[in-house]
Protein backbone atom coordinates (compact mmCIF):
# COMPACT_ATOMS: atom_id res chain seq x y z
CA UNK A 1 0.00 0.00 0.00
CA UNK A 2 0.85 3.58 -1.03
CA UNK A 3 2.02 4.83 2.54
CA UNK A 4 0.70 8.90 0.65
CA UNK A 5 -2.80 7.48 -0.17
CA UNK A 6 -5.43 6.10 2.41
CA UNK A 7 -8.04 4.15 1.43
CA UNK A 8 -11.45 5.00 1.20
CA UNK A 9 -12.77 2.86 4.41
CA UNK A 10 -9.92 4.28 6.88
CA UNK A 11 -10.43 7.32 5.83
CA UNK A 12 -13.36 7.77 7.82
CA UNK A 13 -11.67 6.51 10.46
CA UNK A 14 -9.17 9.19 10.90
CA UNK A 15 -11.43 11.69 10.00
CA UNK A 16 -12.61 10.94 13.58
CA UNK A 17 -9.06 11.46 15.21
CA UNK A 18 -9.24 15.47 14.22
CA UNK A 19 -9.29 17.31 17.62
CA UNK A 20 -6.99 18.87 20.18
CA UNK A 21 -4.31 16.25 21.81
CA UNK A 22 -2.29 16.91 24.79
CA UNK A 23 1.52 16.37 23.31
CA UNK A 24 4.08 15.23 25.68
CA UNK A 25 7.40 13.16 25.16
CA UNK A 26 8.27 9.88 26.63
CA UNK A 27 11.53 8.12 25.58
CA UNK A 28 12.35 10.70 22.79
CA UNK A 29 9.29 10.17 20.93
CA UNK A 30 6.30 12.33 20.43
CA UNK A 31 2.73 11.44 21.58
CA UNK A 32 -0.53 12.88 21.18
CA UNK A 33 -3.92 12.27 23.61
CA UNK A 34 -7.17 13.42 23.55
CA UNK A 35 -7.66 16.74 25.49
CA UNK A 36 -11.07 15.60 26.29
CA UNK A 37 -9.91 12.77 28.25
CA UNK A 38 -6.75 14.87 30.17
CA UNK A 39 -8.39 16.55 33.79
CA UNK A 40 -4.73 18.19 34.92
CA UNK A 41 -1.24 18.36 35.06
CA UNK A 42 0.64 17.60 38.15
CA UNK A 43 4.47 17.51 39.01
CA UNK A 44 5.69 14.44 39.74
CA UNK A 45 4.10 13.49 43.52
CA UNK A 46 5.46 10.26 46.13
CA UNK A 47 4.57 7.47 44.33
CA UNK A 48 3.52 4.43 46.45
CA UNK A 49 4.71 1.01 44.98
CA UNK A 50 1.86 -1.42 45.30
CA UNK A 51 2.97 -5.24 45.16
CA UNK A 52 1.70 -7.39 42.79
CA UNK A 53 0.45 -4.54 40.33
CA UNK A 54 -0.38 -5.07 37.05
CA UNK A 55 2.53 -4.56 34.63
CA UNK A 56 3.31 -0.95 33.82
CA UNK A 57 1.71 0.54 36.98
CA UNK A 58 4.21 2.28 38.93
CA UNK A 59 2.17 2.51 41.81
CA UNK A 60 -0.28 5.04 43.66
CA UNK A 61 -0.34 8.88 44.51
CA UNK A 62 -2.44 10.92 47.14
CA UNK A 63 -4.28 13.61 44.45
CA UNK A 64 -5.93 15.98 47.28
CA UNK A 65 -7.19 13.34 49.09
CA UNK A 66 -7.91 10.33 46.70
CA UNK A 67 -5.94 7.96 45.52
CA UNK A 68 -5.48 6.75 42.17
CA UNK A 69 -3.51 4.26 40.28
CA UNK A 70 0.05 5.89 38.47
CA UNK A 71 1.10 4.40 34.88
CA UNK A 72 4.22 4.60 33.53
CA UNK A 73 4.24 4.91 29.96
CA UNK A 74 8.11 4.29 29.20
CA UNK A 75 7.12 0.85 31.16
CA UNK A 76 4.28 0.27 29.55
CA UNK A 77 5.47 0.66 26.08
CA UNK A 78 8.84 -1.02 26.94
CA UNK A 79 10.74 1.96 26.58
CA UNK A 80 14.22 1.97 28.53
CA UNK A 81 14.35 4.38 31.70
CA UNK A 82 18.25 4.67 30.45
CA UNK A 83 17.40 8.79 29.95
CA UNK A 84 14.50 8.88 31.79
CA UNK A 85 13.38 12.71 32.71
CA UNK A 86 14.80 13.97 35.89
CA UNK A 87 11.36 15.64 36.30
CA UNK A 88 8.71 13.53 35.15
CA UNK A 89 5.06 14.99 34.91
CA UNK A 90 1.85 12.86 35.60
CA UNK A 91 -0.88 13.43 32.86
CA UNK A 92 -4.21 13.00 34.99
CA UNK A 93 -6.64 11.03 32.87
CA UNK A 94 -10.49 10.46 33.34
CA UNK A 95 -11.87 7.57 31.22
CA UNK A 96 -15.70 6.21 30.85
CA UNK A 97 -15.77 3.12 31.81
CA UNK A 98 -18.96 0.80 32.09
CA UNK A 99 -18.55 0.78 35.88
CA UNK A 100 -17.96 4.38 36.00
CA UNK A 101 -15.31 6.93 35.49
CA UNK A 102 -11.90 5.63 36.29
CA UNK A 103 -9.52 8.47 37.33
CA UNK A 104 -5.65 7.60 36.62
CA UNK A 105 -2.38 8.97 36.39
CA UNK A 106 0.27 8.85 33.38
CA UNK A 107 3.41 9.50 33.81
CA UNK A 108 5.35 10.77 30.65
CA UNK A 109 8.60 12.18 30.52
CA UNK A 110 7.78 15.93 29.37
CA UNK A 111 4.52 17.22 28.45
CA UNK A 112 4.58 19.53 25.31
CA UNK A 113 1.91 21.93 24.16
CA UNK A 114 -2.62 21.46 23.22
CA UNK A 115 -2.41 21.30 19.43
CA UNK A 116 -4.96 20.74 16.86
CA UNK A 117 -4.59 18.29 14.65
CA UNK A 118 -6.73 18.35 11.43
CA UNK A 119 -7.41 15.07 9.65
CA UNK A 120 -5.11 16.04 6.70
CA UNK A 121 -2.87 15.29 8.97
CA UNK A 122 -3.38 12.20 10.15
CA UNK A 123 -2.15 8.95 8.62
CA UNK A 124 -3.10 4.95 9.57
CA UNK A 125 -0.33 3.60 11.79
CA UNK A 126 2.15 1.49 9.74
CA UNK A 127 1.41 -2.45 9.08
CA UNK A 128 4.14 -4.37 10.84
CA UNK A 129 2.87 -7.70 10.09
CA UNK A 130 2.93 -10.19 13.33
CA UNK A 131 -1.21 -9.02 14.08
CA UNK A 132 0.29 -5.51 14.45
CA UNK A 133 0.70 -5.96 17.92
CA UNK A 134 3.48 -3.46 17.58
CA UNK A 135 0.89 -0.53 16.48
CA UNK A 136 -2.44 -1.35 18.44
CA UNK A 137 -1.95 1.22 20.83
CA UNK A 138 -1.66 3.73 17.92
CA UNK A 139 -4.44 5.32 16.60
CA UNK A 140 -2.64 6.95 14.20
CA UNK A 141 0.24 8.96 12.93
CA UNK A 142 0.18 13.25 12.50
CA UNK A 143 2.43 14.74 10.51
CA UNK A 144 3.56 17.84 12.48
CA UNK A 145 6.04 20.47 10.52
CA UNK A 146 8.85 17.79 9.93
CA UNK A 147 7.87 15.49 13.27
CA UNK A 148 5.49 12.88 13.61
CA UNK A 149 3.11 12.53 16.64
CA UNK A 150 1.71 9.47 17.59
CA UNK A 151 -1.88 9.45 18.38
CA UNK A 152 -2.31 6.81 21.81
CA UNK A 153 -5.49 5.01 22.49
CA UNK A 154 -4.99 5.28 26.49
CA UNK A 155 -8.46 3.71 26.76
CA UNK A 156 -6.46 0.45 25.21
CA UNK A 157 -3.25 1.09 27.42
CA UNK A 158 -5.37 1.38 30.69
CA UNK A 159 -7.28 -1.65 29.98
CA UNK A 160 -4.28 -3.63 29.08
CA UNK A 161 -3.05 -2.82 32.31
CA UNK A 162 -6.00 -4.31 33.91
CA UNK A 163 -6.39 -0.99 36.02
CA UNK A 164 -9.92 -2.28 36.57
CA UNK A 165 -8.50 -4.69 39.36
CA UNK A 166 -6.39 -1.46 41.15
CA UNK A 167 -8.75 1.37 40.92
Amino acid sequence: MDTHTTPAAVAPQLATLAGKYMTFRVGGEEYGLEILKVRELIGLLEITRVPHAPHGVRGVVNLRGKVIPVVDLRMHLGISSENAAARPVIIVVQLQTPTGPITTGVLVDQVLEVRNIASAQIEPPPSFGRDDEATRFILGIAKAEKRVILLIDIDLILASTNLSLVA
